[in-house]
């Protein structure tokens, strides 16, 4: 990392570190293993896109009322622990389930631990570091999160791939795959426990609940008298929203198309490699050219990742394509927004704001998931229902572009 970074902005780094070796595992391996516990015949898109929205609706409920709770003086720490602590033990035990359906019940669980502890980790942004460092700092998070996850999940492939050949089936392999990433995600998170304080907070209120959920009407209101928030949050919950679609789905559609799994997985660890300077490059480029310009040029390459998506990807050598072009915008995307929103907030209440941030996209793809899932299911065809996600990257790129600059 940069000599420059403080101690607190390396530890706040450090939890993407560990956070982003579940994402890759969910987006790469878990969907593959999914597939030998579902019904033979059975779609693994439709399966795998309504799992993804009951986890981001129930997280998208949840994260507005107990961000709210979390911005109260001492518990931003408190929540970051519970969810990060509940959601290892969920990830171990996705070995234990042989049926399907109990698989992706304990899926959901981790699932929501995950995102909601992203919630509170995007909040101690503001507490990790300064206004004019945001976008570099966030950006150097997401590099270092895809290319530090890359060691678990090599481990995992490893351990999955190459077990058979040593007498270590896969379903074995899974098992200790997904305890190597659970110590991996609670390891990572020391340093920020450690290091980074909750420095901007609110007092607690003598009526607790009904404050709490006063003060997110208050929000709400807040958020939509701003101009700025309010045509930011809109885009930011059609693009994000098909990014993110993107990202879960690809794994299954490429397993639906008939790829081979490895093949898949090893494509999308070139995506992380990639990725890792891309996200610094976009960090830096944004203070030369703009946070909301460099958004709309990445939205532009994902409404052209969907078109190829959709209209070309039918063998490996395209999924490697699309794994590399996917690379070199996805972590700026993820960056800048996360940074910009930072930008737009009072800090006293970057929980309560990131709680609706959330909903608003940040690994919610409720819409975009359903969309795919609805239909594929519809048409029978799974190139239709990703072509169905372009639409979210065009309403995204107009209202970012209408965006006023400045408040007004």
């Amino acid at each position: 990392m940069a000599g420059k970074l403080t101690k607190q902005e390396k530890s706040w780094i450090l939890y993407d570190v560990g956070n982003s070796a579940f994402v890759l595992l969910a987006t790469a391996l878990i969907p593959v293993y999914f597939k030998t516990l579902a019904e033979p015949g059975s779609s693994v898109v439709v399966a795998w896109g309504y799992a993804e929205t009951v986890a981001s609706l129930l997280l998208a409920l949840l994260m507005p009322v107990l961000g709210s709770l979390a911005d109260l003086k001492g518990n931003k720490k408190k929540f970051f622990i519970g969810t990060v602590g509940t959601g290892a033990i969920a990830l171990a035990a996705l070995g234990i389930p042989s049926a399907a359906l109990a698989f992706l019940v304990i899926y959901v669980v981790a699932s929501i631990m995950l995102n909601g502890s992203m919630v509170f980790y995007d909040a101690f942004l503001v507490d990790a570091t300064t206004d004019e460092r945001y976008d570099e700092v966030s950006s150097q998070g997401y590099a270092w999160g895809y290319i530090g996850s890359c060691v678990p999940f090599i481990l995992c492939l490893i351990v999955v791939l190459a077990g058979p050949s040593v007498g270590i089936p896969m379903d074995i392999g899974m098992k200790i795959a997904f305890l190597i990433t659970a110590v991996w995600w609670v390891a990572f998170s020391v340093p920020l426990i450690r290091d980074v304080h909750q420095t901007h907070y609110k007092e607690r209120a003598p009526r607790l609940i009904r404050d709490t959920f006063a003060g997110l009407f208050r929000t709400l209101k807040r958020i939509w008298k701003d101009r700025r928030l309010r045509y930011f949050m809109l885009a930011f919950f059609c693009y994000i929203d098909g990014v993110h679609t993107i990202i879960k789905m690809s794994t299954s559609y490429g397993t639906d198309l008939g790829i081979d799994a490895t093949q898949l997985v090893l494509a999308l660890l070139v995506t992380q490699f990639v990725a890792f300077p891309s996200a610094i490059a976009y960090g830096r480029l944004s203070t030369r050219f703009g946070t909301k310009r460099m958004l709309l040029v990445a939205i532009g390459a994902y409404f052209c990742i969907t078109l190829f998506t959709a209209f070309f990807l039918r063998e490996a050598a395209e999924f490697w394509m699309l794994a590399i072009c996917v690379g070199l915008f996805q972590g700026g995307i993820q960056a800048l927004s996360r940074s910009e929103f930072g930008k737009l907030i009072p800090k006293e209440h970057a929980n309560e704001y990131y709680g609706f941030f959330d909903i608003f996209g940040k690994y919610a793809a409720v819409m975009g998931t359903f969309l795919v899932s609805f239909f594929t299911q519809l048409s029978g065809n799974s190139s239709l229902g990703v072509l169905s996600i372009a639409v979210l990257f065009v309403l995204g790129f107009v209202l970012l572009w209408r965006m006023p600059e400045k408040q007004e």
